[in-house]
């Protein structure tokens, strides 16, 4: 394919969804339940919202059309979906709906779900959008948008990806692929054949390939790919069926992964690709997706949340877990730093300078003040967090700053996950402990040149030793 991505309309139903992300390292005393601590909170779109945002982040203009209404959930998720993707709303009957999440670094933990609105009627300007698409995925939570659209999505022209839920309705009839889990299909054949007794395996590759076959007669779609998780996805087009696998296992939060794989198999259908190749193309970037984060690449830092400990210009964590998402999806290189940072000088600043060099955005992870107060000693940091981030951020090879209050960086860098890991040569003999966290999602450890005779140590002994200024003279 050559030229601009074709654009691409994803008809569904948006959630809101929230995490709260800490850390679990005890139980509550009054019942065996894990305490979470620490915990940031952020909100992100959700359901087809979710995977307009992902299409629209493989650079493809993108209409949503989706169901919205007076409420505050519903307000809050147009503003995050503003300046990302076109928005055409048909009317909602009651809240909309959306999730919180309570994870303990990558593993959630619970789930809250509030909200039961459902789209009420189709809007003029919604089938208008349909009709005159060049492209479709159908992003179903079983809301009714869907419903609601259901003639206009049977009479378009243009290829249709349909990614169901089992409480939805079955797809139009001629859709060119439908996209659902191995649950989900399990599920949808069972309500077909009563008497089905499969294996209750529904990982299993006879029992994802028996329920492609019924679902693409039944549903009278031109192809069936049953997503598998980490073993790729099973296409079907009623025959003997190919499995696509995942290019490389990948660890991390797999929510909204469906979504990643329906989102970049419609933008590749819409392109003109081939069903085969788009369905490899969806395998590789749900596979990336996961291993990159997940959700939270998409996820905005809630704006009454405040930091342990105040740093300059604002939440700079959450810019910097916004610049690595950024710099990620339009294929970029996300490198990644960590220390103290106390009395910047010339060995940090070669340090950093390399780093920048080995990709395409820098992000320093620094400590807090208690966290360097922890690992230093009560007379340390000579320089407090807001100040030090300051300088780090007036540097030109420095994107990003983020502060964590830890003695070790794992979760900020599980919310980073940089494609590298940059730590100055002084550690080549030492495995750190970050080490297998980085390599879990495929990222790298990489020792840069460290400069000799430079310390921050060094240099606050050598200023206590300085003469004091005398009469006459100022700083």
């Amino acid at each position: 394919m050559t030229g601009s991505p074709t654009p691409l309309v994803v008809v569904g139903d948006a959630l809101l969804d929230h995490d709260l992300c800490g850390r679990a390292e005890r139980l509550a005393p009054d019942a065996p339940v894990p305490v979470v601590h620490g915990t940031r909170r952020s909100s992100r779109p959700g359901g087809a919202a979710l995977a307009a945002c992902l299409a629209a982040a493989d650079g493809r203009p993108v209409t949503l059309v989706t169901a919205l209404g007076a409420d505050a959930a519903s307000d809050t998720l147009r503003e995050l979906l503003a300046d990302r993707v076109a928005l055409v709303e048909v009317p909602l009957e009651g809240a909309l709906s959306s999730k919180t999440r309570v994870l303990a670094g990558d593993r959630p933990l619970l789930r809250l779900d509030d909200g039961e609105g459902r789209a009420r009627e189709a809007a003029p300007g919604a089938v208008a959008v349909i009709a005159d698409a060049r492209g479709v995925l159908v992003a179903d939570y079983g809301r009714g948008t869907a419903d609601v659209l259901r003639e206009a999505l049977a009479h378009t022209a243009a290829p249709v990806v349909w990614d169901p839920h089992v409480r939805g309705r079955p797809p139009v009839p001629g859709v060119r692929l439908v996209t659902p889990s191995a649950q989900e299909a399990r599920a949808f054949a069972r309500q077909l054949d009563a008497d089905d007794e499969a294996a209750g395996d529904t990982a299993g590759l006879r029992t994802a390939a028996r329920d492609a076959r019924t679902l693409v007669w039944a549903w009278r779609a031109r192809a069936v790919a049953v997503t598998l998780g980490e073993r790729g996805a099973l296409l079907s087009y009623g025959e003997s069926p190919l499995l696509v696998p995942t290019p490389a296992a990948a660890t991390g939060d797999p929510c909204g992964a469906g979504d990643r794989f329906a989102a970049a198999a419609a933008g590749l259908l819409a392109d003109g690709t081939l069903t085969e190749a788009a369905v490899q193309g969806a395998v590789h970037a749900a596979t990336r997706y996961v291993a990159e984060g997940g959700a939270r690449a998409v996820a905005v830092a809630d704006r009454q949340e405040t930091a342990a400990e105040p740093v300059a210009d604002g939440d700079t964590t959450a810019d910097a877990v916004r610049t690595a998402a950024r710099v990620r999806a339009a294929g970029g290189t996300v490198v990644a730093a960590g220390g103290c940072f106390d009395l910047l000088h010339a060995g940090h600043v070669a340090l950093l300078q390399a780093a920048r060099r080995a990709g395409d955005c820098l992000v320093v992870c620094v400590n807090s003040d208690a966290s360097v107060r922890r690992r230093k000693g009560d007379g340390r940091p000579l320089v407090p967090a807001a100040d030090r981030v300051r300088v780090l951020r007036a540097l030109e090879c420095v994107d990003a700053v983020a502060v964590f209050d830890e003695d070790t960086p794992e979760r900020i860098l599980g919310e980073l996950r940089p494609h590298i890991w940059a730590k100055g040569g002084d550690y080549a003999r030492t495995r750190l402990p970050e080490q297998p966290l980085v390599e879990s999602w495929g990222g790298q450890v990489l020792l840069l040149p460290y400069l000799d005779g430079r310390s921050t140590t060094g240099l606050a002994r050598r200023a206590a030793l300085a003469p004091a200024p005398t009469e006459g003279h100022t700083k």
